[in-house]
């Protein structure tokens, strides 16, 4: 497949995005040219993949099919690849690459995509989910990588001018990523996170969207009132790519399950992970340094969690005890393994 110019359409998430690495590597690997079709939210991850010739924003939108953006963009491609990956499962994910006439349309069946998907793997049962990373590798057609893992890189220039416009000095802080645009079944409680922060000797720095900033500083402000300048609120004041080398120079990250958990993963940086309603066994961070805090694997935990994982983006029962009850000081310990 040595010279194959071919196109992926990403997902719409960041960790998502960040788990689709070992695919790409695989098909950089035998030699195929890759572009990745991205919405503009999710594109940075994919400029930090140095296998990625091309990064394409899609100008879409979430909900509906928007056809004529979709027809006006395929007739921009048509004829440039041979082959397509589509990583997304939705029926809407698939027509750009029929749209653009390209041969090869490799997908899972996805949302009923016959003939919009032309090399069809079968969906993954229900019950049985397989990890994300293996999901996505799996459309390669092929197992020649041996390294599942995700891994990102950012140019030595890009983290020295972020941590010098941010006054910071690179393992000098720990990075709080508290939020989780999934839903409040996979935060852990912010109470939780003021009370971990006070505890550390280290400055702590909040990164996260626009949309968490409240929740951002509904921890930093408790903790500043005791200890003033101890935690510096930048969710929605960063790019993706500033929060990314935020991170990548960070000296631990404490994070729910969410897409900047996966980010830290892939830069191999040392974190620990509170998982409440969905679980390890479905989107780990494949990291070696990382710790994760899942109460439904504790034997000691009583009654059991026999609800978890639910994988709902609000509690069910209205307690969410599979994150109220893993307490900041456990946090700490983990949060000081070497």
């Amino acid at each position: 497949m040595a010279g194959i110019e071919s196109l992926i359409i990403a997902p719409q998430w960041i960790g998502d995005a960040v788990m689709t690495e070992p695919l790409l590597r695989r098909l950089a690997a035998r030699g195929e040219r890759l572009t990745v079709g991205a919405l503009p939210w999710v594109a940075p991850v994919y400029r930090a993949m140095p296998q990625v010739h091309e990064v394409i924003e899609f100008p879409f939108q979430h909900g509906g099919l928007q056809w004529q953006a979709r027809k006006a963009l395929a007739r921009q491609l048509r004829g440039r690849f041979a082959r397509a990956y589509v990583c997304p499962n939705s029926l809407k994910s698939a027509l750009l690459p029929w749209l653009a006439g390209i041969p090869v349309r490799v997908g899972y069946t996805g949302e009923t995509r016959w003939g919009l998907i032309n090399q069809c793997l079968p969906n993954p049962s229900k019950t049985q989910r397989p990890p994300m990373v293996d999901f996505y590798a799996a459309l390669s057609q092929s197992t020649s990588d041996a390294n599942p893992a995700p891994q990102l890189q950012l140019p030595p220039q890009v983290l020295a001018a972020t941590l010098q416009q941010q006054g910071l000095s690179a393992q000098g802080y720990v990075v709080f990523a508290p939020g989780a645009e999934y839903g409040p079944a996979k935060r852990w409680p912010a109470a939780h996170f003021s009370a971990l922060a006070q505890q550390l000797d280290k400055p702590v720095v909040l990164l996260g969207s626009g949309k968490e900033a409240a929740l951002c500083e509904d921890i930093a402000g408790p903790v500043n009132a005791l200890r003033p300048h101890q935690c510096r609120n930048l969710a929605g004041a960063t790019t993706l790519m500033e929060a990314f080398a935020l991170i990548a120079a960070a000296h631990r990250v404490v994070s729910n399950d969410s897409g900047l958990m996966h980010v830290a993963a892939a830069f191999g940086v040392p974190q620990v992970a509170v998982y409440g309603s969905s679980s390890p066994e479905h989107t780990p961070p494949l990291n070696p340094l990382a710790q994760v805090l899942w109460l439904k694997r504790d034997a000691s935990y009583q009654p059991p969690l026999d609800c978890a994982p639910c994988f709902k983006r609000d509690c069910p029962l209205g307690h969410t005890r599979c994150l109220q009850d893993i307490s900041p000081e456990r946090v700490w310990v983990a949060l000081a393994q070497p």
